[in-house]
């Protein structure tokens, strides 16, 4: 009695084994492979499936939700040969699970190390300043460049973003010693071709200056000459006249040189009243 019992307690717990080996519950988001004998067999989508139990295995679960694969950070060398720091991000989607199990043997890590293959090729293509600001003209040319080989994996790439792109450390340190040098020639530039345009000012102010002066000169020439052609008209041949005219610029003269503040010592002629009378023309 005691040993039927036995049996069919190991019945009833081979019975449960057995069951709950055969039966799966797949979760949404999910596709399950099943292995028969160690060969593919069959794909169990979600919800309730059957399988026959220690014939079939669940060999792979795959999630058919978008996957979002982090690309680390690299460097890259441009057509130049600056050195720039770049990293993406992909979303991905597994649409073939045949494909993605068996096609590759980690098609996560296929797919991350394609697209830094991919990005230093594209970049290498590229001059420094083209390839800072042309982020989506990477971005496309990445998706397209990957899109074949993830289908052959069971992939479909939905996006490629580019996280980061900029230069390297030293390369920025370069580049702004770059600005600095570039900015101080502007600076020198501009400081050169201000003082040009003072020097040629200047001279040109000279210039005008001379010509005013020299113009001021003819003027007064001018004017001299007409004066003392007048002058002449008027006198004729009689000195007495001109001699007052003399006599009386020389006593304004001396006034004015008394008056000054300046003057300490006069010299006044011995002879002054002799001077006088030449200079008026009398006789004494």
């Amino acid at each position: 009695m005691e040993a039927m019992l036995i049996v069919i307690v190991a019945f009833l717990i081979f019975a449960g084994i057995t069951l709950a080996k055969g039966i799966r519950i797949v979760p949404q988001g999910e596709e399950w492979i099943v292995e028969r004998l160690g060969k593919y067999h069959s794909t169990l989508h979600p919800g309730l499936n059957v399988i026959v139990p220690y014939l079939d295995s669940i060999a792979y679960k795959l999630v058919t939700k978008d996957i979002i694969l982090d690309v680390q950070e690299q460097e890259v060398i441009t057509k130049d040969n600056a050195v720039i720091l770049t990293n993406a991000i992909a979303f991905i989607k597994v649409t073939d699970p045949i494909k993605a199990v068996y096609g590759v043997v980690d098609f996560a890590e296929a797919i991350r190390n394609l697209i830094m293959t991919t990005l230093r090729s594209i970049v290498g293509e590229m001059y420094l300043d083209e390839a800072l600001s042309n982020r989506d003209r990477i971005k496309a040319r990445l998706r397209e460049s990957i899109s074949d080989e993830a289908i052959d994996w069971g992939l479909t790439v939905k996006s490629v973003e580019i996280q980061d792109i900029k230069p390297s450390p030293s390369m920025q340190k370069a580049m702004e010693m770059q600005a600095a040098a570039e900015r101080e020639r502007k600076a020198m530039v501009t400081k050169a071709e201000g003082e040009k345009q003072a020097t040629i000012l200047a001279a040109e102010a000279r210039l005008e200056a001379a010509q005013r002066d020299a113009t001021a000169q003819v003027t007064l020439a001018e004017a001299s000459a007409e004066a003392i052609r007048r002058v002449t008209q008027a006198i004729g041949d009689h000195e007495g006249p001109m001699r007052y005219m003399l006599g009386e610029k020389y006593l304004m003269a001396m006034t004015k040189l008394a008056e000054s503040p300046n003057a300490k010592t006069i010299l006044i002629p011995g002879d002054l009243q002799e001077t006088l009378r030449a200079l008026l023309g009398r006789k004494g």
